[in-house]
C-alpha cells in the first residue's frame, strides 16, 4: 500500500480521527454482548450452547477475515476499505437491533464481524505509514487506548444497559454512532493511492480460513465440550494441517496473501512471540474473575463490570503516556516493568478466598491493568518498526490474527486447568471431609457439605489457573530482556532496484 504520508511531514489527522472512531465502536461492540447473553437466551428461547455462537461466530469471522486484510490493504484505498467496513458494521448493527429470532441475530452479528475485522489492521497500517519510527510510540499509544480500553469498558456499559433496558438497546445505542461515522467517512475521507495490480490466491484464502478458523473453533470449544470431543480435536487437527499447507504455499507465491518472511526480522519475531504469550496470560483475569465474583461470590453482572472499570480507565489513561515513554526509552524497560507488575498481581490473584473484599479485587485488577498497559503496544510497535514499509500490512494482519488465536488457546487452557483442578480438589476435599465424620450426616447436612466442597474446590481451581498465568507471564518477562530498540530494515526489493539502476547507469557511461 502506498504510504498515506510518505515524507512524514504532516500526519493525516483527519483520516486517523475518522478511523479511530470507527475502530472504537467496532472494538466496543466485540465485548458489549457478553453480559447480555443470558437475557438473549431467555428472550429468544435458545440454549447456552446456541447463544454462544454470537461470540464464537464473531471470533471465527475475525480469524478468517483478518489474514486477508494484508491483501485488501495493498489492493484497495483507505477510503474504499473503510467505507466498506463501516457499511457492513452499520448494516449488521441495525439488523441485530431489530432481530426477533436467533438466526437473524446471528447473521447480523457475523456481518458486524466482517466489517470490524477490516478496521483494526487498517487503522494500525495507516498509523505506521503516517508517523516516522521515532514518533510512533505516541500514535500507537492512542491506538492502544482503542485496542484495550474499548473492549474493557464494554461489559460495564452492557451491564448497566441490561439492568435498565431491553438487550436490543445495545445495538440501538451503537447504530446512530455508526451512521454518523459512515456519513463523515463518505464526505470527508480522502486519500490518494496508486492502483496496485495484485490478485488474491483463492487456494490461500481457503487454507487460511480452514487453518485459523479451525484452530479458533477447536480451542474456543474445548472449555465447553472437553478435549476428548471429536469436534474439538478434529477441528484443531484440520486447522493445524491447513495452516501448515497455507504457510508452505505462501513461500511459493511471488506475491503471497500473508507474508511469513517477516519473521526473518528478529525484533518482529520476538515481539510476536511476546504478544502471543501476553494474550494468553491476559485472558486469565478477564475470564476467571467474572466466574469468581458472579458464581462464587454472587455479585451481580453490573457490579462485576464496575469492578473492572477503574482498571479499564487507568489503562486508557496510561496508553498515550506509555506511547510517549516508548518514544523516549524504548520498549525493553517498559515491557520488563509492566510484566513484573503483571506477574506480582497475578500471583496475588492466585490467593483468592471466599472472603476477599470487593475493594481488594478492584485495586488488584487495576494494578494488573496498569502493568498490562506498559507491555502490549510498546512490544508490538517495536517489532513493527523493524519491518520495511511494504511489509506493514502483513505485520499488522499477522499480529491481529495471532492475538485472536492465542487468546482462544489461552482461554481453553485456563478453563481446562480450572475444570480439572476443581474436580481434583473436590475429590480430595470430599475424602478429607468423610474422614472427619463420626456419624452418618442427615440429607440436609450432606447437601450443605457438598455445596461447601463444590465452592471451595472451584475457588482452588481458579487459584491454580492464576498460578499457571503467572508462569505464562514469566515466559514473556524472560523474552522481554532480549528486546532492543528496532531500526527499520532496508527493503530487499528497493536495494535490488537501486543496485540495478546503478549498474544500468554505469553501463550507459
Amino acid at each position: 500500500m502506498e504510504n498515506v504520508n510518505t515524507n512524514h511531514t504532516r500526519p493525516p489527522y483527519g483520516i486517523l480521527a475518522i478511523l479511530m472512531i470507527g475502530a472504537f465502536i467496532a472494538m466496543l461492540n466485540e465485548t458489549l454482548l457478553n453480559v447480555a447473553l443470558p437475557s438473549i437466551m431467555k428472550d429468544l428461547d435458545v440454549g447456552a450452547s446456541t447463544v454462544q455462537w454470537l461470540s464464537t461466530g464473531y471470533m471465527l469471522v475475525n480469524g478468517i477475515m483478518i489474514p486477508a486484510t494484508a491483501f485488501l490493504i495493498q489492493r484497495y484505498s483507505v477510503r474504499g476499505l473503510f467505507l466498506t467496513a463501516i457499511s457492513l458494521f452499520t448494516v449488521g448493527t441495525f439488523l441485530a437491533g431489530f432481530s426477533t429470532v436467533f438466526p437473524i441475530l446471528l447473521v447480523a452479528r457475523l456481518i458486524q464481524a466482517a466489517g470490524s475485522a477490516i478496521m483494526m489492521p487498517l487503522l494500525m497500517n495507516v498509523m505506521l505509514t503516517s508517523f516516522p519510527p521515532e514518533k510512533r510510540g505516541g500514535a500507537m499509544g492512542l491506538f492502544g487506548l482503542i485496542f484495550i480500553f474499548a473492549p474493557a469498558v464494554g461489559p460495564t456499559l452492557s451491564g448497566w444497559m441490561i439492568e435498565h433496558y431491553d438487550w436490543r438497546m445495545l445495538f440501538h445505542f451503537v447504530s446512530p454512532i455508526a451512521v454518523i461515522v459512515l456519513l463523515i467517512g463518505i464526505f470527508l475521507l480522502k486519500d490518494k493511492k496508486e492502483k496496485v495490480e495484485i490478485s488474491l490466491d483463492f487456494l490461500s484464502l481457503v487454507l487460511s480460513s480452514l487453518g485459523f478458523g479451525g484452530l479458533l473453533y477447536g480451542f474456543s470449544s474445548a472449555g465447553d465440550k472437553g478435549w476428548d470431543s471429536p469436534l474439538v480435536y478434529g477441528t484443531i487437527v484440520v486447522g493445524a494441517v491447513s495452516l501448515i499447507l497455507f504457510i508452505l504455499r505462501q513461500f511459493k507465491l511471488e506475491k503471497p496473501m500473508l507474508e511469513f518472511r517477516i519473521y526473518k526480522y528478529p525484533m518482529f519475531a520476538l515481539s510476536s512471540a511476546i504478544s502471543v504469550v501476553i494474550s494468553m496470560a491476559m485472558f486469565s483475569a478477564m475470564l476467571l474473575l467474572p466466574i469468581y465474583v458472579q458464581t462464587l461470590r454472587g455479585i451481580s453482572p453490573m457490579k462485576s463490570g464496575l469492578m473492572m472499570l477503574p482498571g479499564a480507565i487507568l489503562m486508557g489513561i496510561m496508553s498515550p503516556i506509555t506511547g510517549k515513554l516508548f518514544d523516549k526509552f524504548g520498549g525493553r524497560i517498559l515491557a520488563i516493568v509492566g510484566l513484573s507488575i503483571t506477574i506480582v498481581t497475578s500471583y496475588y490473584f492466585s490467593k483468592l478466598t471466599l472472603d476477599t473484599s470487593y475493594s481488594h479485587l478492584i485495586l488488584l485488577y487495576s494494578a494488573r491493568m496498569f502493568g498490562m498497559s506498559m507491555v502490549m503496544m510498546p512490544v508490538m510497535t517495536n517489532g513493527l518498526n523493524q519491518l520495511p514499509a511494504r511489509y506493514y500490512p502483513h505485520g499488522t494482519a499477522m499480529n491481529s490474527t495471532l492475538q485472536q488465536v492465542s487468546g482462544a488457546i489461552g482461554s481453553a487452557l485456563l478453563v481446562t486447568i480450572m475444570t480439572n483442578r476443581t474436580k481434583t480438589h473436590a475429590e480430595d476435599l470430599g475424602a478429607a471431609a468423610m474422614k472427619h465424620l463420626t456419624e452418618q450426616p442427615t440429607p440436609a447436612v450432606l447437601a450443605e457439605m457438598k455445596q461447601q466442597i463444590a465452592m471451595k474446590a472451584m475457588l482452588e481451581g481458579i487459584n491454580d489457573s492464576f498460578v499457571v498465568s503467572v508462569g505464562i507471564a514469566s515466559v514473556a518477562l524472560i523474552l522481554a530482556f532480549f528486546i532492543k530498540r528496532a531500526k527499520q530494515a532496508d527493503d530487499p526489493n528497493e536495494v535490488k532496484s537501486t543496485e540495478q539502476k546503478m549498474v544500468n547507469k554505469l553501463a550507459e557511461n
